[in-house]
């Protein structure tokens, strides 16, 4: 319009529109529109600012939010989902396809809202000044919004396909990362390259199929746009040349049209970061409504006085008054999906405050009875009680709080040794760091690091030995002090004299404390208060060492062959 007005100034001279306004003189006219070009130009810069500042902000927050929305749901999600999942995949969806949707909201969103204001200001101006030649500009909106459609129908399934190809080559470099020990072992990187070469591969071609058909989007709203352009152009030139319009509102007219049309081939872009995003998004939507398969009860864990080491100067992590750790299984029937019964009708009793040992072969159901308790997997029959409480009407996260696990697969996260022994003891001083180091037997290892309890470990303590990364789980699940503690093949990696060294140190830790022992080595548990013998999920045994000696069953069995007494 500014445009169309200096063009009528000089022109019109003292006939034009501005002169109307009581502005007669030429020069004065044109100096006039330069001030009002000064500050509308000034006003766009200040809000082009504001919008990249709020509406950016705003894409980073809703990014955000659903981020953390969909982790904190991934949280609560039970152990087989993972189980049956790659983590490749999870990352893809929290990290790739999350930033998808940012980008839409980032500049797609937006331009869907400046096009529609565009259409409705700009289609209300050009009626308003020459409605004989406004449908003419008005005639391909049509087309294009058909042909919008039309292209957005046939771009979501391939751009479904692209997040599909995505997630399976981020699942497969994940896998390769975690495993670059075993793959140099094997000296196997050509063949992993040629993996990651056909994963790589099949991604470029799902998306070659969608940009064959973005590309062509614009194109074809150009030719259409080019149509509404010239006959604006064409038929707005003949009215002016027959004085039927304006020089000033011609040019007007011209410009408008390309205001109104071109901002419409930015729909193609808009639709391709559309497709994506949903395609994206309804990933994120699916994880979302996964449902929990294991809920949080609502009762609070009976209160006792708990034994506390009190000579390892380890303050119990809350208070002193906690469950007091008296475990019931009654007739508990487990299987894991699309399996057979790993636990059937199974019944056991680990009184509070002893040491209940759980032996047997290979796949007897040792760990699976650990995730139970923790409610890792949900029972589908039977009943576990914690002080005579069924642990499903107790809330989730004091059930776990209350029990302290250290794994025969030891994880540690990317930090230094000092945050690994406090995790979940975070309010921990580092004197008490250190009396959990002493007692885990983990001191004296930890003084020769490079930089001692500040010592990065590596990603899962990749810099430090089997045995060493066990140390410190003990040392963590020591400093959390628990009521119950589950020791499932805690000395599995370490050296005979480092093993001796835990168990006499295992023997303060667990004085006064409900200790279930998972093992192996039956050597490790002959001091158990009392041993069960699983086999198949059943419980076949139970006794002290002598007892279960004398009875000549499995367990015995067992310790022949651990004791070199038969060749197994």
């Amino acid at each position: 319009m500014l445009i169309g007005a200096a063009v009528d100034v000089v022109v019109q001279k003292q006939n034009s529109v501005i002169a109307h306004f009581g502005v007669t003189d030429s020069l004065s006219q044109l100096v006039a529109l330069s001030i009002a070009t000064f500050i509308i130009w000034g006003l766009e810069s200040a809000f082009q600012y504001a919008y990249d500042r709020l509406w950016r902000n705003l894409a980073q927050t809703i990014q955000h939010d659903l981020r953390l929305d969909a982790y904190s749901h991934l949280q609560e999600l039970e152990l087989a989902y993972f189980e049956e999942r790659s983590t490749g995949a999870l990352l893809s969806i929290l990290n790739d396809d999350i930033n998808q949707l940012e980008r839409f909201l980032d500049g797609g969103a937006n331009a869907i809202l400046q096009v529609s204001t565009t259409v409705l200001l700009i289609g209300g101006a050009f009626f308003l000044l020459a409605p004989s030649v406004a449908w003419m500009a008005m005639l391909p909106m049509p087309f294009i919004i058909w042909g919008s459609v039309v292209f957005q129908r046939r771009l979501a399934s391939r751009y479904i396909d692209v997040r599909e190809n995505v997630s399976l080559l981020s699942s497969r470099l994940s896998n390769n990362l975690s495993g670059i020990t075993t793959i140099k072992s094997f000296a196997t990187e050509d063949y992993e390259r040629q993996r990651v070469t056909l994963e790589s591969e099949a991604y470029r071609r799902s998306n070659r199929r969608a940009i064959a058909l973005s590309a062509a989007f614009i194109p074809l709203i150009r030719i259409v746009v080019l149509m509404g352009f010239l006959a604006t152009l064409l038929y707005g030139g003949i009215e002016a040349l027959n004085g039927n319009l304006s020089v000033g509102t011609y040019s007007v007219l011209v410009f408008l049209t390309q205001s109104l049309l071109w901002p419409l081939t930015r729909l193609g872009e808009t639709f391709d970061l559309y497709q994506r995003a949903m395609a994206s998004t309804n990933r994120v939507l699916d994880l979302l409504d996964t449902p929990i398969a294991i809920h949080s009860g609502h009762l609070k864990l009976k209160n006792a006085e708990q034994g506390i080491n009190h000579k390892a100067k380890i303050p119990p992590s809350e208070s002193s008054h906690s469950p007091s750790g008296d475990i019931h299984l009654h007739r508990v029937t487990f299987a894991y999906r699309d399996r057979a019964p790993a636990m059937e009708n199974l019944s056991l009793h680990i009184p509070a405050g002893k040491t209940t040992a759980i032996v047997g072969a290979t796949g007897s159901g040792k760990s699976t009875l650990v995730k139970l308790l923790l409610r890792l997997y949900e029972i589908q029959s039977g009943s576990i009680t914690l002080d005579g409480i069924d642990i499903r009407e107790l809330e989730l996260r004091e059930l776990r709080r209350a029990i302290g696990w250290v794994s025969q697969d030891v994880f540690l996260f990317h930090g230094t040794v000092a945050e690994n022994i406090a995790y979940g003891s975070f309010d921990a001083s580092l004197e008490q760091i250190q009396a959990a180091a002493e007692i885990a037997e983990a001191h004296e290892f930890i003084q020769q690091l490079p930089h001692g309890y500040q010592t990065i470990v590596g990603e899962r303590g990749q810099k430090l030995s089997g045995g060493q990364r066990q140390r410190l789980a003990i040392a963590r699940a020591v400093l959390k002090n628990p009521p119950i503690l589950i020791l499932d093949e805690a000395t599995s990696a370490v050296d005979n004299e480092t093993e001796a060294a835990i168990q006499r140190s295992l023997e303060h830790i667990t004085l006064g404390r409900t200790t279930i022992a998972i093992a192996h080595r039956l050597s490790t548990v002959r001091n158990a208060d009392c041993i069960h013998v699983m086999d198949h999920g059943k419980l076949v045994e139970r006794g002290r060492h002598e007892e279960l000696l004398a009875q000549n069953g499995i367990y015995a069995s067992l310790w022949q062959v651990q004791t070199g007494q038969k060749s197994s």
